[in-house]
C-alpha cells in the first residue's frame, strides 16, 4: 500500500472517533445527567470542558508536532483519547465526568490537529482536495453514527456504553499508528519551545471561552463575565506582542501575509459560527417540540450526513481540478439558503420540508469544507503545517463554540 493510502487510512480512523464522540453526547446529555444527579449547570461543563480540553491546547499541539515529529504526536493523542473514554465510562460523580471529558478533548485534538498536517505531508498537492474531502466524510459519518448509536445505546444499554465505546477503537488506532506510520514532515528540530506565547495564548481562549460560557447560561455575574472578556483581550495583545519579538514563536505572524491561508481561516471561522449549533437546537426541536424519543431524532437528522458523505468526496477530487473557490463560494451559498429555510421551522412544517431543508444544508457544508481545508494547508510552507493546522482547528472550534452560546443567548 502506497504511504499517502497508509496516512489517510490511520487519520481516518482518528477522525471517525473524534466524531463519534463529538456529537455521540448531544442526544444522551440528559440520561447522563439525571444517572450522575447532575444540575444544570455541571451538565452544562459535561459538553463543555470538552469544549475547552480540545480548543486550548490546539495552538501548542501544532506548534510540538512541527519541533518533534507528528507521529509520536498523534499516537499519543489516540492513547489520551482511550483514556479519556475509559476514565469517563467508570465516572462515579459530575465531577469526574467533567474532568476526564477534558482529557477526551484533548486528545481528540491532538487527532483533529496533526491528522490535515500528516495527509498534507504525504499526498501530492493535485490529489489532496480528494484525501482531504474522504477525512471529513469520516468525520461526517463518525458524527452520523455518534447520533443515531446515541439513541440505540440509550434506548437497550447504559449511558457508559456511550464512553467505553470508544475505547477498543482507540487502542486499535495507537496500535496502528505506531505500527505504521513513519516520520517524513520537515521538522524544526532543536527548535526551543515558546512557553511564554503558550502561556498568554492559552489564558486569552480559556478566559473568551469561559466568558461565553457564562454569558450563555447565566451561571455567572456580569462582572465576572466582563472581567473574562477584559483578560482574555490583554493576555492576547500580550500574546501577539511576544510572538513579534520571540525567534521561535508559537505562532509564525507571516503565515497571517498569506492571503489564502488567512482567507481561508477566516471563512472557516465565520462557517463554523454560522451552523454549529444547528443540529443542536434541531436535535431539541425534534425531542421537545415534536415528541420524538432520542433514537428517532437521531435518525431525522440522517438526511445532512448523508447529503454530506455524498458531496464531500466529490468536491474535495474536482477542486483539485478547478480550483477551491467555485467550491468554497457555492458551498456558503447553500448553506446560506438551507439556514434561511430552517428558519421557518415551526411546530407544524412538514417533516419532509426539514429533510430537504437539511440535504442542501449538507451538500453546502460539503462542497465548502474539504476545498477549505486544502486551499489553507496547501498554501504554507512544509515546515509550518503543524502550527497552520493548530490554528485553523482552533478557529473551528472557537466558532463552534460561539454558535452554540449565542444560540443558546
Amino acid at each position: 500500500m502506497e504511504y499517502k493510502w497508509t496516512v489517510l487510512t490511520v487519520t481516518t480512523v482518528g477522525v471517525l472517533m473524534a466524531g463519534i464522540d463529538g456529537r455521540i453526547v448531544v442526544i444522551g446529555l440528559p440520561q447522563v445527567a439525571a444517572a450522575l444527579g447532575a444540575d444544570a449547570e455541571q451538565a452544562i461543563w459535561f459538553t463543555q470542558s470538552y469544549v475547552l480540553g480540545s480548543t486550548i491546547a490546539l495552538l501548542f499541539i501544532g506548534r510540538v508536532t512541527d519541533i518533534f515529529g507528528r507521529v509520536k504526536v498523534y499516537t499519543l493523542g489516540f492513547t489520551l483519547f482511550t483514556i479519556g473514554s475509559a476514565l469517563t465510562s467508570l465516572s462515579l460523580a459530575p465531577e469526574h465526568v467533567i474532568v476526564f471529558r477534558m482529557v477526551q478533548g484533548l486528545g481528540s485534538a491532538v487527532l483533529f490537529t496533526n491528522s490535515a498536517a500528516l495527509i498534507t505531508d504525504a499526498t501530492p498537492v493535485n490529489e489532496l482536495g480528494l484525501s482531504l474531502g474522504i477525512n471529513q466524510v469520516a468525520y461526517r459519518l463518525g458524527s452520523m453514527l455518534g447520533l443515531t448509536f446515541s439513541g440505540l445505546v440509550l434506548t437497550y444499554l447504559d449511558w457508559r456504553a456511550l464512553f467505553y465505546v470508544n475505547v477498543p477503537i482507540g487502542i486499535f488506532g495507537t496500535f496502528w499508528a505506531h505500527r505504521r506510520l513513519r516520520e517524513i514532515a520537515t521538522l524544526e528540530r532543536g527548535a526551543p519551545m515558546d512557553w511564554e506565547g503558550f502561556a498568554t495564548f492559552t489564558a486569552s481562549i480559556s478566559s473568551f471561552l469561559l466568558a461565553l460560557t457564562f454569558a450563555a447560561y447565566g451561571s455567572a455575574e456580569v462582572p465576572v463575565v466582563e472581567s473574562l472578556i477584559a483578560v482574555s483581550f490583554i493576555a492576547l495583545v500580550a500574546f501577539l506582542l511576544l510572538e513579534r519579538r520571540t525567534k521561535s514563536p508559537l505562532l509564525d505572524l507571516s503565515l497571517l501575509r498569506i492571503r489564502e491561508f488567512t482567507g481561508g481561516v477566516v471563512a472557516q471561522l465565520l462557517n463554523a459560527v454560522s451552523w454549529g449549533a444547528v443540529l443542536l437546537l434541531l436535535s431539541i426541536y425534534l425531542q421537545l417540540i415534536r415528541g420524538l424519543p432520542p433514537f428517532q431524532a437521531g435518525l431525522a437528522l440522517l438526511p445532512f450526513d448523508l447529503s454530506f458523505l455524498a458531496v464531500g468526496p466529490i468536491s474535495g477530487r474536482l477542486s483539485d481540478r478547478f480550483g477551491h473557490v467555485p467550491f468554497t463560494t457555492t458551498g456558503l451559498f447553500l448553506m446560506s439558503l438551507s439556514l434561511y429555510l430552517l428558519s421557518m421551522t415551526n411546530s407544524f412544517t412538514p417533516y419532509l420540508q426539514i429533510a430537504v431543508d437539511l440535504i442542501i444544508f449538507g451538500a453546502g457544508i460539503g462542497l465548502f469544507s474539504s476545498p477549505n481545508i486544502s486551499s489553507i494547508m496547501g498554501s504554507v510552507p512544509p515546515q509550518r503545517r503543524g502550527i497552520a493546522s493548530g490554528f485553523r482547528a482552533t478557529f473551528f472550534f472557537v466558532g463552534f463554540t460561539l454558535s452554540f452560546n449565542l444560540a443558546i443567548l
